[in-house]
């Protein structure tokens, strides 16, 4: 019993020398009528206190994540940035890595890198392989993302050279595209 006293008067001690933060962590194991009961608060008059401690502190941010709806065709569009312009793609989980109109290359000043021919639904076609330093989508920032300059492309393609580094879920016309 008078153990158990030390350990409270420690613990109050340590409360209010650590501020709320330490406080609102610090968890109490009673033995009540009820039997064995944890809880954030001391434990009341006539309860014995079994011990005390603090929880971890979660150091993890929460996962961030995108919700996107369901666009027109049933597609997705992601508002997103290369190297600091304003792109919105349609996700794409057919294309294997992101392919860029030339028009969106032009604007974020893309170099072409290699020549190379890409099989699309349409049959091969040339294009041109690029670096993208700064990628944005949401509050996610990818760097040095390898994607493909297509001419005749209309419509910038998320593809899975991006998409694999995330958990990406769909449900009643949404998708969410999150943290691993």
């Amino acid at each position: 019993m008078y153990k158990g006293i030390l350990v409270l008067i420690a613990a109050v001690v340590l409360m209010g020398l650590s501020g709320n933060s330490f406080a609102d962590r610090m968890i109490f194991k009673c033995k009540t009528q009820r039997g064995m009961v944890y809880q954030k608060s001391a434990c009341a008059e006539g309860e014995e206190s079994l011990s005390s401690w603090v929880s971890p502190k979660d150091n993890v941010q929460p996962k961030q994540s995108l919700s996107l709806e369901q666009g027109n065709g049933g597609h997705y569009f992601v508002d997103s940035e290369i190297n600091g312009n304003a792109v919105t793609f349609v996700v794409d989980t057919g294309a294997s890595v992101v392919s860029l109109p030339n028009s969106v290359a032009t604007a974020a000043k893309l170099d072409c890198k290699n020549q190379v021919t890409m099989q699309t639904a349409n049959g091969a076609t040339g294009a041109c392989s690029v670096i993208i330093d700064r990628l944005k989508l949401g509050a996610f920032l990818i760097r040095d993302v390898e994607a493909v300059v297509v001419p005749n492309l209309s419509q910038p393609l998320l593809g899975m050279n991006v998409l694999q580094r995330f958990t990406i879920t769909q449900d009643n016309n949404r998708m969410r595209i999150s943290e691993r």
